[in-house]
């Protein structure tokens, strides 16, 4: 009898990384019954996402019938309850719905629970109990490097749905600390991202010779360096300072800049910020990538002579196609390990640098370059391999 595979995730909204993970799955998986699914109804695909549907909805559906369900992967031991409803609404929703219901916390608890469908604290780590046809549950490369800071209630709940799982696999060794130290037995394998060039190199090339990729190309034939930073640096004093450095490494190298969106959900990233930054910069080789489609991000990066921004899953792509990267550091993780930090000392090597301040940004990306290129291609080598023999014990335990 046939088992559908569930795959579950916060692809339901649009977040870089989250569109990629059923994408890596689903090419994996090529002969199985496949569902999408995430916390809410949603079609994803005019940005190269999925149809998704609501998981509640769909295990009322699916009544005591066997299933299998695959956590995609990404940061979701610690997204709770609040973070999830936020990002799922309209970003054009979001700031005036804040205002509302940060004033009225009864509402503001109700409203959350409409919103994920769910009374859990961290609802993209799924109980048993909520869909009992399910003959496995399996965690795939899953990310919680603040899980040891969580509310205990959402902490609790969370290590409760990873030992109940049967397979669970992390992707930095900080998340894998967490976990074991709780009893629970997980392996640790790369994030699912580090095989879209090895799964999707043609098509990514396909989507570098057109479009707005092929314009930025064109516009900047020296090369150029893709820049992304989340909502997060909005205040003046940083936009300043990014504009600013960015001018600088682009003297010292003769690089143009791009900067694109790697998220347009709330709390991502705002594209009237990269406006900003564009118009204090005072050379003319900046541009500002509008398209939102996954593969365009995927091939701007592809055709980048480096990359430096603040999204984890910017950088990986960037490991996956051998290019220099850096990443940008949040000012609310400047005092402890953040997802980016964690991910890079975990699976990068000697030398290769992990994440700088706003403040040395140039220099930053001028280390990235100096890397020894056989590295990175050796790095982007590794990845695969470990994902793929991480991702084939996974598939084992689901036959």
């Amino acid at each position: 009898m046939e088992r559908p595979i569930i795959l579950f995730g916060a692809f339901d909204r649009h977040n870089f990384g989250d569109l990629l993970f059923p994408h890596i799955a689903a090419a994996l998986l090529p002969h199985e019954h496949l569902v999408f699914a995430g916390l809410t109804s949603r079609d994803l695909r005019p940005y190269g996402g999925h149809e998704v549907r609501a998981l509640a909805q769909l295990a009322a559906d699916w009544g005591e019938r066997a299933a299998i369900l695959i956590h995609v992967g990404g940061e979701i031991l610690t997204c709770s309850a609040w973070q999830a409803a936020v990002m799922l609404l309209p970003p054009e929703q979001a700031q005036d719905t804040l205002a509302y219901l940060n004033a009225r916390p009864q509402e503001k608890m109700q409203w959350v629970r409409s919103r994920v469908r769910s009374s859990a604290l961290a609802p993209y780590t799924l109980s048993r109990q909520r869909f009992p046809g399910l003959a496995r549950v399996i965690y795939n490369a899953a990310g919680g490097v603040d899980l040891d800071q969580a509310d205990p209630a959402l902490r609790v709940e969370v290590l409760a749905n990873l030992g109940a799982a049967d397979d669970v696999s992390v992707r930095d060794r900080q998340t894998l600390a967490h976990v074991t130290a709780a009893g629970i037995k997980a392996r640790l394998m790369p994030d699912p991202a580090v095989m879209v060039a090895e799964l999707f190199g043609t098509q990514i090339r396909q989507h570098g010779q057109q479009g707005e990729v092929a314009h930025m190309r064109r516009e900047l034939p020296q090369g150029y360096i893709a820049v992304q930073f989340s909502a997060d640096f909005s205040d003046d004093e940083a936009l300043m300072e990014i504009a600013a450095q960015l001018d600088q490494i682009m003297v010292s190298s003769g690089l143009g800049v791009v900067l694109f969106r790697a998220g347009a959900a709330p709390w991502h990233d705002d594209l009237a910020c990269y406006q900003h930054v564009a118009a204090r910069m005072l050379s003319a080789s900046v541009k500002v990538f509008e398209s939102l489609d996954v593969w365009d991000i995927c091939a701007l990066i592809a055709n980048c002579r480096a990359y430096c921004g603040s999204s984890l899953h910017g950088r990986i792509v960037a490991m996956a196609f051998a290019l220099p990267r850096i990443n940008l550091r949040q000012p609310a993780s400047i005092h402890h390990a953040s997802k980016q930090t964690a991910f890079a000392a975990t699976w990068e090597e000697a030398g290769v640098p992990g994440a700088v301040d706003v403040g040395d940004i140039a220099g930053g990306i001028q280390r990235a370059l100096a890397v020894d290129p056989d590295q990175l291609r050796r790095t982007a080598a590794g990845l695969v391999t470990q994902y793929r023999q991480g991702f084939e014990a996974m598939y084992a335990t689901v036959m």
